[in-house]
């Protein structure tokens, strides 16, 4: 009776040991001696130590900080580079049997990629094009991952620091560029300015007393503001008097 009772608590105390709990977002790749078995899903499972071993492997999406790597642009620009890749492991029996530490090649084969592509644009089009560039660096990425059963989602350059010199350049660059088409605006308005003055020029013309109600408007104007002297020209009073003589005639000849 002793040795049953002995047998009994060995077997419960076996299954207690057994038995293994995998979360909703992780999965078992389970090894019968040395060989590969199975995958198994979320839940309660069993794993016969020590002829069964079983490892498990995340499936939720993980955040890869890539370190700022120094990178030569295509125009020999140095440059410091700090990206974040996205991915997730999508063929566990691959990312434990394939590779041995599935995350870590990650991170180096990012930093490597990063470096490469990075290096085939010039400084413009790393700062115009980055959403084409982080397209490019993904797919590399993906393209050697996917025989480890990992995809890579998403890479987003997040940081490009750029030498002292080259920032003090295109500081430079901007300001002569803002004052290139604060020059062109000015020059456009004088041309504006220009072409409306050449047609009041050919109204007052054909006008004259245009001219004299201009002058009187002017004069108004500046009868507005305190202590002001207003002189009249010694020809004012003739051409007003010729300005009323015209309107008697036009009057006249109605």
């Amino acid at each position: 009776m002793i040795l049953i009772y002995f047998l009994v608590l060995v077997a419960i105390i076996y299954a207690a040991v057994s038995i293994r709990v995998l979360r909703q977002y992780e999965r078992g790749v389970v090894f019968l001696l040395g060989k590969f078995e199975s995958v198994r899903g979320p839940g309660l499972t069993l794993i016969f130590v020590p002829f069964q071993q079983m490892v498990r492997v995340a499936l939720r999406t993980v955040t890869m900080q890539i370190p700022s790597q120094k990178i030569i642009t295509r125009d020999n620009v140095s440059i410091d580079i700090a990206a974040v890749a996205y991915y997730h492991i999508t063929d566990p029996e691959k990312a434990v049997i394939a590779i041995e530490n599935v995350n870590n090649a990650i991170n180096q084969i990012s930093q490597t990629t990063v470096r490469n592509v990075v290096g085939r644009f010039s400084l413009d089009q790393l700062l115009s094009d980055t959403s084409s560039i982080n397209e490019q660096i993904k797919n590399v990425i993906d393209m050697h991952t996917e025989p480890w059963g990992t995809q890579v989602t998403a890479v987003e350059i997040k940081d490009i620091t750029l030498p002292e010199n080259m920032q003090r350049a295109m500081a430079k660059e901007a300001e002569a560029e803002r004052e290139r088409r604060a020059k062109i605006v000015a020059a456009e308005g004088e041309y504006q300015a220009a072409v409306k003055l050449g047609e009041a020029a050919d109204i007052i013309s054909q006008h004259p007393v245009a001219l004299q109600l201009r002058t009187l408007q002017t004069m108004a104007e500046i009868s507005v503001e305190r202590n002001s002297t207003i002189i009249f020209p010694a020809q004012f009073m003739t051409t007003v008097q010729e300005a009323i003589a015209l309107l008697s005639r036009e009057s006249a000849a109605r």
